[in-house]
């Protein structure tokens, strides 16, 4: 847990379940687990049982206390919706964003199935009624400032988003449908660590033609209306750091972009990660440093070239500029039914 984060998204990490397991490429080289394990052993530390899955509940109330708005990333060192989290547990940690309304959580999960079967049952909303009124810390009006007993301010959550990992095509036909069959009034994409092309509209389509070119029901489709990805609020994109780290195509980030500029979806460039492009397209093998990315560009068989320089120097400017753009703290976007 952190009250700052380096994370060029967020503000600051709150971290109630730290450990996960590997369920797709892109966690294959998760810095999270290679922090974590890192400290296995070393009695004390936050992470001493390494990367296996433990519950923090001694965290639970720490957003109490920051009164300063910011955005919060909850759970950077593991996934809120893992199996094995009790949903007690979930529905306690919204209740804690229930009751912290100055803050913004943004979530983030691989486990899309999970987190659609929770988020939509009127049962879990319950469990986070239930919480609100039996969690001991909530009724400290030192720390909550506020009269009890404390109404829950709508569901979905006005102040939470939520968001799916999107590495590769797949995992987007996978995630994305998911993602917006979930009640959130922000809903956002993290295509970090990219390591392929992703066709947004591909994705969304696998909802099915039936239910409006494959986006959601809930949306009137008139004018350049399908021009949009209904229910997409945010995209993040970054290539991968740390030992072992992919290279990202600068055409897989630039598609990403021309895509959410021309549905007017606010886009965020994280990283270029270890390599950086050179600017350069070649046709064969490389010198030890560099490789060669993406499909071909030309009948010739040129790949653009990238050079591994390390996260620091390989920046965050895409096309000669960086793109820091936000959501909207509360999207105008329908919450699916």
């Amino acid at each position: 847990m952190s009250t700052t984060s380096k994370i060029e998204w967020t503000d600051a990490t709150l971290n109630v379940v730290t450990g996960c397991t590997k369920v797709s490429p892109g966690c294959d080289h998760c810095y999270a687990e290679t922090f974590a394990e890192r400290w296995r052993g070393t009695a004390g530390h936050h992470f001493e049982n390494g990367f296996d899955l433990t519950l923090r509940p001694e965290r639970l109330a720490l957003p109490l206390r920051w009164k300063s708005p910011r955005r919060i990333f909850v759970n950077s060192m593991s996934d809120l919706f893992h199996t094995d989290i009790p949903d007690d547990y979930i529905a306690r940690v919204f209740a804690v964003m229930a009751l912290t309304p100055q803050h913004t959580y943004q979530i983030l999960t691989k486990r899309h199935g999970r987190m659609r079967a929770l988020i939509g049952n009127p049962e879990f909303e319950k469990q986070v009624d239930y919480e609100l009124l039996h969690f001991p810390a909530f009724s400290d009006a030192k720390l909550t400032g506020r009269p009890w007993p404390l109404p829950k301010p709508g569901w979905p959550l006005p102040n939470v988003w939520l968001g799916v990992s999107v590495e590769d095509q797949k995992r987007a036909d996978l995630r994305i449908p998911a993602l917006l069959d979930t009640p959130a009034v922000v809903r956002f994409l993290s295509c970090e660590p990219l390591l392929g092309p992703v066709d947004l509209k591909q994705a969304v389509r696998t909802m099915g033609g039936e239910r409006g070119h494959g986006l959601t029901a809930s949306y009137v489709h008139a004018g350049d209306c399908c021009q949009k990805f209904h229910g997409i609020d945010w995209v993040i994109v970054g290539g991968e750091s740390g030992h072992g780290a992919r290279p990202m195509s600068p055409d897989w980030a630039r598609s990403l972009r021309d895509q959410c500029q021309a549905a007017g979806v606010p886009f965020l460039f994280k990283q270029w990660g270890e390599y950086a492009p050179t600017g350069l397209m070649a046709i064969g093998a490389r010198e030890q440093g560099r490789v060669l990315v993406g499909d071909p560009i030309d009948d010739l068989g040129h790949r653009w070239e990238m050079r591994r320089v390390g996260k620091g120097a390989a920046g965050r400017e895409l096309d000669d500029r960086t793109w820091d753009e936000f959501p909207a703290a509360t999207s105008s976007v329908e919450v699916a039914a």
